[in-house]
């Protein structure tokens, strides 16, 4: 399978099939950091990914907005 990395941007291949749990394992990384997705829809972890399937991963960005008009106390 094709594996296509972000952050930094790299393309691996894998042999398939392969659940997702295991394939991050292999590429050392916390399936709560990554987002993993295939023709444009988020995979569960406990997908099985074909041999011939191209996969995305890319990594968690989180972030917040800033409330406007409010008061911080403290």
């Amino acid at each position: 399978m094709k594996v296509i990395l972000r952050n930094p941007n790299r393309e691996l291949e894998f042999r398939g099939p392969m659940s997702v749990v295991k394939l991050l394992r292999q590429l050392e990384l916390h399936r709560e950091s990554v987002l993993v997705i295939s023709a444009g829809t988020l995979v569960p972890g406990d997908a099985i990914l074909a041999d011939d399937q191209e996969v995305e991963i890319r990594p968690v960005i989180s972030g917040g907005a800033v409330a406007v008009g409010t008061e911080v106390v403290g």
